[in-house]
C-alpha cells in the first residue's frame, strides 16, 4: 500500500463496506465469489468501486459459490474469498465450509447479518454463526465495529492459512457495512510456518537408513510446486516408493519413477497389500484418515505395526488416532526442504531398489484398463484423455463411482492438476472447473461429473457461460446413484430402492445455457467429440451413456449378483 493511500485512510471516512474491500486487497485478493444479498449491499457497492483490480464473480447458488471460492483457494495456496447473505445463503455456503475443513484448503466465507440493533430477536434470516459453524470452521466471529475490520480480516487470514489450512467465517452485520469509520489499513498477512527440528530429522534419516520396505504416503494441504518438487527429489534419491492419499495425486507427477499410486478409495489392492508390508511408513501431511487407511485397516489403532513417522503442520494431528514413532511438527514447504537435503546411504538405497521397482510395476499394470459393460467404455476413455490432454490440464469432479475411473486410470502431471474434494462431497466438480478456468483461462479444465453430482451444481453452467470460459463437462449418465447402489447391491443385492434417477435430456439442457453439447454412445465416438469440445470457444458437455451394470472398474451388479445367489451343491447359482 502507498503512502498516499495510507494517509487517506486516516483522514477520509469509509464505509464499512469500502474498509472491507481495501481489506481484501491490501492482502493480495483479486477474486471473489458470491451470490448478491442486501444484508451486505455496502460491500457489493465497494466491489464496484474496486472493479479495475478485483473480480466478483457473481454465481447461481451459494453451494457453487462457496466451492468455486474453495477451489480457487486449492488452485492458488492463498484464501479463496466468497460472500453470501444470512440464514439460506448461510446454509447452502456450509458445504463448501466443511470441505474445506476436511480437504485443508484456505477458505474465507463472510455472510451478511441482520443489523446490529435486530440481534437475538431471531430477526430475519438471522442465524447464529458461532454456533452454526463453530464445528467446521478453523474461526468463526462477527465484526460488529467497521473500525476493527481490517483488524479481523488480517486475523482470518493468519488463521486460514496457518498450521493446518482451513476455513474461516465471518459475519457482518448490514447496519455495520454501512457505517463510516477513520481507520488505518493494516499491512498484508505474512505466514508463519513451522520447520523440522534439526535433530528429528536426524531421527529421521537413521529410521530411513535402517528400513528395508519404506513407503512414503503424501497428502493435506499447504504444498507448494516447489515443496512438491522437494519431495520428488527426497524420494528419488532415497529410492522410496511414493503413494498419494486420497484426491491428492497431483502432489507428485505420477509419471514419476516412485510414484506407485493412490491410497483412497478404489485402491489397488496389490498397494494395500504393500502398505501393510512396509517396515516403515513416513506420511508427509496426511492426516491418515479413512479414505486414505481403507477405514483405519492398514494400520492397528493406536499403535501401527509399521514404524510410522509423521510429518504434520497441525501439532495435534499425530498421536490423533496413530501413535507415530516419530512425530514432526512443520509445514510442508519447511519440511520438504529439509528432506531434500538428507544424503541418502548408497547400500540402504540398492537393496531396496526391487522394492520400489515392484511397486511402480504394480501401479504400471493397473493403469490398463479392462473391458467394461456397454458400448462406451469410460476406461478407454479416461485413457485417451491421459495420452492427448496437455500436462497443464487441470481435472475436476465430484464424488461418486464414476470418479474411480478417473483416479485410476488418468495420470496427474503436477500439482494442482486435480480439484476434486477429500470431503467425498458430490457437486464439487462444476463449481471447482469453473474457478480452475477462471484462474488460469489458457489451460485445458475438463470436469468430470455423474448424472447424480452433475444436477447438484449444474445451475454453474449459467455461471460458465456469463463469463465465456470453455470448460468441457463431461456426464457420465448411467440414471442412477451409483455408488450407493453398489454398496445397495452387495448388502442387500437385487433390492433396489432409492438409487434410481429420471434424468433430464442433458444435452438440451446444456445448449439451454448457452453451451455447445453432444451425447457419446459409443467408445469410438469418443476423441472426435472431444476434439469438437473442445474447440467450441464457449462451454461445452459431452454426455456419456454408460451401462448401468458398470459400477466400478472393478464390480458390476450381474457380478455383485452372482455371488450372492444361493449355491446348489454342484457349485451353480440355485434356480
Amino acid at each position: 500500500m502507498t503512502a498516499t493511500n495510507a494517509a487517506t485512510s486516516l483522514s477520509t471516512p469509509r464505509t464499512g463496506g469500502q474498509i472491507l474491500v481495501e481489506a481484501l486487497r491490501v492482502h493480495g485478493v483479486d477474486t471473489a465469489f458470491c451470490v448478491p444479498g442486501e444484508s451486505f449491499l455496502a460491500a457489493i457497492d465497494a466491489f464496484y468501486e474496486a472493479s479495475d483490480v478485483m473480480r466478483l464473480i457473481v454465481c447461481r447458488q451459494e453451494g457453487g459459490a462457496a466451492h468455486m471460492a474453495e477451489a480457487h483457494g486449492k488452485l492458488t495456496g492463498q484464501p479463496g474469498i466468497c460472500f453470501v447473505t444470512r440464514g439460506p445463503g448461510a446454509t447452502n455456503a456450509s458445504i463448501g465450509i466443511h470441505t474445506a475443513r476436511q480437504d485443508s484448503t484456505p477458505l474465507i466465507v463472510f455472510v451478511g447479518q441482520v443489523a446490529r440493533d435486530a440481534l437475538g430477536r431471531e430477526a430475519w434470516q438471522e442465524i447464529d454463526y458461532r454456533h452454526m459453524f463453530g464445528q467446521i470452521a478453523k474461526w468463526v466471529d462477527q465484526i460488529d465495529d467497521p473500525r476493527r475490520i481490517p483488524e479481523y480480516v488480517s486475523r482470518a487470514f493468519h488463521v486460514a492459512m496457518s498450521g493446518r489450512p482451513g476455513p474461516v467465517v465471518l459475519a457482518l452485520p448490514e447496519d455495520m457495512l454501512a457505517e463510516s469509520a477513520l481507520v488505518t489499513d493494516a499491512p498484508p498477512y505474512r505466514l508463519a510456518q513451522a520447520a523440522p527440528a534439526p535433530e528429528a530429522m536426524e531421527e529421521l534419516q537413521a529410521l530411513l537408513a535402517q528400513a528395508e520396505r519404506p513407503l512414503v504416503m503424501l497428502g493435506g494441504g499447504g504444498w507448494t510446486r516447489e515443496a512438491s518438487e522437494h519431495i520428488a527429489a527426497f524420494a528419488h534419491a532415497h529410492a522410496l516408493p511414493v503413494a498419494c492419499a486420497f484426491r491428492r495425486q497431483d502432489l507428485l507427477d505420477n509419471r514419476h519413477d516412485c510414484y506407485v499410486g493412490e491410497a483412497g478409495l478404489g485402491m489397488d489392492p496389490k498397494l494395500a497389500e504393500r502398505i501393510r508390508q512396509a517396515d516403515l511408513v513416513l506420511a508427509i501431511g496426511a492426516r491418515l484418515g479413512e479414505t486414505t487407511t481403507n477405514g483405519y485397516a492398514l494400520f492397528d489403532v493406536p499403535r501401527p505395526r509399521q514404524k510410522l513417522i509423521h510429518v504434520h503442520p497441525d501439532p495435534e494431528e499425530p498421536g490423533r488416532v496413530y501413535q507415530a514413532d516419530l512425530a514432526i511438527n512443520a509445514g510442508m514447504p519447511p519440511f520438504a526442504r529439509a528432506a531434500s537435503r538428507l544424503l541418502a546411504p548408497a547400500q540402504a538405497t540398492a537393496s531396496r531398489s526391487a522394492w520400489l521397482d515392484a511397486a511402480r510395476a504394480d501401479y504400471l499394470r493397473n493403469l490398463e484398463p479392462g473391458a467394461m459393460p456397454g458400448e462406451v467404455d469410460l476406461g478407454v476413455i479416461v485413457k485417451h484423455l491421459r495420452d492427448t490432454l496437455p500436462g497443464d490440464s487441470i481435472i475436476t469432479n465430484g464424488a461418486g463411482n464414476y470418479t474411480l475411473w478417473v483416479q485410476r486410470f488418468y495420470q496427474y502431471r503436477g500439482l494442482r492438476t486435480q480439484l476434486a474434494p477429500t470431503s467425498g462431497t458430490m457437486g464439487y466438480g462444476v463449481p471447482a472447473a469453473i474457478a480452475a478456468k477462471l484462474h488460469h483461462p489458457d489451460r485445458t479444465v475438463v470436469c468430470f461429473a455423474g448424472d447424480g453430482c452433475f444436477l447438484m451444481n449444474g445451475q454453474e453452467l449459467a455461471t460458465a457461460a456469463h463469463y465465456g470460459l470453455g470448460v468441457v463437462f463431461i456426464v457420465v449418465n448411467n440414471a442412477m446413484y451409483g455408488s450407493i447402489r453398489m454398496h445397495q447391491e452387495r448388502h442387500y443385492p437385487g433390492r433396489v430402492c432409492a438409487t434410481d434417477l429420471t434424468n433430464p435430456d442433458f444435452v438440451g439442457l446444456a445448449q439451454a445455457y448457452g453451451a455447445y453439447a453432444e451425447r457419446v454412445t459409443r467408445t469410438n465416438d469418443f476423441p472426435a467429440a472431444f476434439d469438437r469440445a473442445a474447440r467450441a470457444g464457449r462451454p461445452a458437455l459431452l454426455e456419456l451413456r454408460v451401462s448401468q451394470d458398470a459400477l466400478s472398474p472393478r464390480a458390476t451388479i450381474a457380478g455383485l449378483r452372482a455371488k450372492a445367489a444361493p449355491q446348489d451343491t454342484l457349485g451353480a447359482p440355485a434356480s
